[in-house]
């Protein structure tokens, strides 16, 4: 055991020896650089022998070691006092976080009391919060009675949905006989919203609308204030004879419960939110429907609706389901199988965002899912023809934009140009692209072409939005010097001027520096 520690003391000596040699040979560095008596010695040594012009270069030698000691001084000390502004940031951000932790335990806690709440209310009435079975509600006068539950909605934890079930009893899907084409829809809808709504939006906005709605499920209305985001989104409701429904996203929402609903173990009810109620209406017809996710980002939108993004994402639509409930009872809405709703691909949901100090960020899981729509300018007035709202077969716009992707497909050499410019990215930003986006892109662009548009410009539009997008999370002024390289590229790959939206960004990006 002896030879084993001597062994080690020997060992780890030689290891840790090195650390020392490097520790002090630093000092013994830093202290010869700063030794200004043997600066003086030597000088009083040399100082006899030198003549009238040594002097101007001794002076000269002496000046320049004198400002290159301040400069590595005044180094050490922009080191130090950026390493404390750091640190406080640090500091401060932890603080931040800590506070808002604090503000959502708070937020728990008046839910559980608001819960409370209504459970001493509900007690008060006379219910049982442990049955599923509604009672007959007696007030405090003895004399007095309260209206009883209809017989047919006792015991049902589903009343809104159960409503549609009724009122879609005898219902059968409605075949409107549609024949217009993708160009006309763009002007039957644009020309819509002039005569009716007195809103006015350019042909080339709705055709990238119509475009994107062929790309996903989730659109992205973003741009300044007063622009037409949600007007624009409510309009296309108007148009499909279908108000778009409303969800005003709020700062507490933090789950899918505030898109779907809860269910109340108090009351042995659902608590159905209006998004449910569309989606579960839509599920029995052929028509369109809309959801509008007003201000989504006001709250973290892959917080909310962070389970809707990954079902959208499936590839095969009988996955579309969502869980509501653990269990089914025997007497809860016909389209809703043990606890779970299929959702139906009839509808679209529409977020409109503003970028400001009261809003969060949306991050790359939600874009690359979403087809964004910039929103900036306000279209020009003109004389619309009389166009009234139309009845559209979902089947038959989704058979329109499979046809327009398989026409049109993106041209091998406008995909050859992608990949050079994939490449260019890569390794001039050290940013890619993944398959999804150029799957969105894929369904996209033809169908961008399909209305009316040209291939190169759907190209453009959609990548300055999706990809050129993700430039704003890198340090700008390190790209800075690398954007005009960039715009050169895209003139020689793709045209002189034909990728305008790309360049404008660009340009706009470049003068945040």
């Amino acid at each position: 055991m002896d030879t084993f520690l001597r062994f080690l003391y020997e060992f780890l000596g030689q290891f840790f020896g090195g650390f020392l040699t490097i520790a002090d040979a630093i000092a013994k560095a830093i202290m010869q650089v700063f030794d200004f008596r043997s600066y003086l010695k030597i000088f009083n040594f040399y100082k006899d022998d030198f003549n009238g012009s040594e002097w101007v270069f001794i002076i000269i030698s002496i000046i320049l070691m004198v400002v290159v000691m301040g400069g590595l001084i005044f180094l050490l000390f922009l080191l130090i006092r950026k390493y404390i502004r750091f640190r406080k940031s640090f500091v401060e951000q932890e603080d931040l976080l800590n506070e808002v932790a604090t503000l959502n335990n708070e937020v728990s806690t008046l839910v559980k009391e608001k819960e409370d709440i209504l459970a001493m209310k509900v007690s008060h009435l006379g219910l049982r919060p442990d049955q599923p079975d509604t009672e007959e509600v007696k007030t405090e006068n003895d004399s007095a009675t309260a209206e009883t539950v209809d017989d047919d909605d006792e015991g049902k934890r589903f009343a809104k949905l159960n409503n549609i079930d009724k009122e879609f009893k005898d219902y059968v899907v409605k075949n409107y006989n549609n024949s217009f084409t993708l160009p006309e829809l763009v002007e039957l809808f644009r020309h819509f919203a002039a005569s009716q709504l007195r809103l006015y939006y350019k042909t080339e906005m709705i055709r990238i609308f119509i475009a994107a709605l062929a790309s996903t499920k989730l659109i992205i209305l973003q741009g300044i204030s007063g622009t037409g985001k949600t007007s624009l989104a409510y309009a296309w409701g108007k148009f499909l004879k279908h108000d778009s429904c409303v969800a005003s996203v709020q700062p507490s929402w933090r789950d899918r419960t505030e898109l779907f609903g809860y269910f109340n173990e108090f009351t042995k009810k659902f608590n159905e939110t209006d998004v449910l109620k569309t989606i579960y209406e839509a599920g029995y017809t052929d028509d369109i429907f809309t959801v509008i996710l007003d201000e989504m980002n006001i709250a973290r939108v892959e917080y909310y609706f962070a389970e809707m993004l990954s079902i959208l994402e499936m590839p095969n639509q009988d996955e579309w389901i969502v869980e509501l409930v653990s269990s089914g009872w025997g007497n809860d809405p016909i389209k809703l199988i043990d606890g779970k709703l299929k959702i139906s691909p009839n509808v679209w949901y529409i977020g409109t965002i503003n970028n400001d100090d009261s809003t969060f960020m949306v991050t790359d899981k939600v874009y690359d899912r979403a087809m964004p729509i910039d929103i900036n300018d306000k279209g020009e007035v003109f004389e619309p023809d009389n166009i009234p709202a139309q009845d559209i077969n979902y089947s038959y716009l989704n058979n329109m934009f499979m046809t327009a992707i398989k026409d049109n497909e993106v041209s091998q050499e406008m995909l050859n140009k992608i990949e050079e410019m994939d490449n260019y990215v890569i390794k001039h930003f050290r940013i890619a692209f993944g398959n999804r986006i150029v799957a969105h892109m894929r369904k996209f662009v033809p169908v961008y072409v399909a209305c009316g548009g040209k291939e190169v410009d759907g190209v453009d539009y959609f990548i300055a939005r999706k990809i050129l997008r993700k430039f704003e999370q890198l340090n700008i002024s390190y790209i800075r010097d690398e954007i005009d390289g960039f715009i050169e590229f895209l003139d020689t790959t793709f045209g002189k001027g034909a990728m305008k939206e790309c360049e404008e960004y660009l340009l706009r990006l470049k003068k945040l520096t």
